[in-house]
This record gives structure tokens, C-alpha cells and sequence, in this order.
């Protein structure tokens, strides 16, 4: 299993030159990203769900749009995002 993208790693991906400066900022970031992704995929549950290669990069390019476009976390249709979470999603029928 993977993990969730480092800070290191976000800021090298958005290319922030002084990281120390922005330490706080990447880190928000970081958990707003990797937020809606548990968001999207659905019922997402600590102790069992861990995240994969896909989840992670998923994470990533999340952190990208918010870093361009914050309100891109709103309601994204980034080709990108939706083709890593494809098949991660968790849906349930209704009876």
C-alpha cells in the first residue's frame, strides 16, 4: 500500500522554492486534499481503508487543483482526479 503525498512531495509538485515558509500552508493543503478524496470515495473508515497508489496520486492532483483553483475542490470534474478514483468509489443500493 502506499501513503498519502508528504508535504515535501506537494511542495516539490507545485514548486514552491522556500518551504520552510510555507510549511503550514502545504500542510493544510495536504489534509483539504486528502479530505475530499476520502470524501469521494465514500464511507471511508480509519482503521481498515488505506490508501493505494491511485488514492495518493489522487490526493496529489487534488492538492494541485486547490493550489491553482481552490474552489476547483468544490466540485471538480478534473479528468485527471476522476480516472484515479475510478473504482474506488463506495456506493451502496437503496432498499
Amino acid at each position: 500500500m502506499a501513503d498519502w503525498p508528504t508535504t515535501e512531495e506537494i511542495a516539490q509538485v507545485i514548486d514552491i522554492g522556500d518551504q520552510a515558509a510555507w510549511d503550514w500552508n502545504i500542510a493544510q493543503l495536504r489534509e483539504a486534499a486528502i479530505y475530499r478524496v476520502k470524501q469521494d470515495v465514500g464511507v471511508w473508515d480509519e482503521m481498515l481503508d488505506e490508501p493505494d497508489d491511485s488514492l495518493s496520486r489522487a490526493a496529489m492532483r487534488m492538492c494541485e487543483l486547490i493550489a491553482e483553483r481552490p474552489e476547483a475542490a468544490a466540485g471538480t470534474n478534473d479528468p485527471t482526479y476522476v480516472r484515479l478514483l475510478y473504482g474506488h468509489r463506495k456506493r451502496f443500493a437503496i432498499s
